[in-house]
């Protein structure tokens, strides 16, 4: 089966970097993290979802598990902001050029400072989105980190 190639999936192959993709069936419209997680036959605390948020103007991107939940202060903490709120979904394809559900934290519109849950550093790999609804990738997480200047740090409630 031919596979289209998203802007993710084209960045890290530039880079050299190696992956896997999952692809999965989004037609019953589940695509919230745990129902992916089951559907590509993964471990929910090794399959991540990509949340942005913003603080004033400044827009930050938060890697966290499936399963979990953003904590907010620990967000602002690490972005080094008094607080941080969601970004409204509104405003999700014009930021990043990326729907939700398919959110990469590969290929955005531009780089925005990002931080993954440090619980990912001790996997061998870990699964995010590839860009798309119905496609992850899965590699290593020092690999995402380098790919997007990613910081590891506590993130979750």
């Amino acid at each position: 089966m031919q596979i289209s190639k998203t802007n993710a999936l084209r960045m890290l192959d530039a880079k050299g970097i190696s992956y896997e993709i999952h692809l999965y069936d989004n037609e019953d419209g589940a695509v919230h993290g745990t129902a992916v997680a089951e559907k590509i036959g993964k471990a929910p605390e090794t399959v991540f979802k990509t949340l942005v948020s913003h603080s004033g103007p400044n827009l930050y991107v938060f890697v966290i598990p499936v399963a979990e939940e953003l904590d907010l202060k620990k967000a602002a903490k690490a972005a080094g902001e008094k607080k941080v709120e969601m970004l409204p979904l509104k405003d999700l394809l014009k930021w990043t050029g990326y729907v939700r559900g398919g959110c990469s934290p590969v290929g955005m519109k531009k780089l925005y400072p990002t931080f993954i849950e440090h619980s990912a550093e001790i996997l061998d790999t870990m699964a995010v989105s590839a860009g798309k609804i119905g496609m992850q990738m899965e590699l290593a997480p020092q690999e995402l980190a380098g790919m997007t200047g990613a910081v590891f740090c506590e993130l979750i409630k």
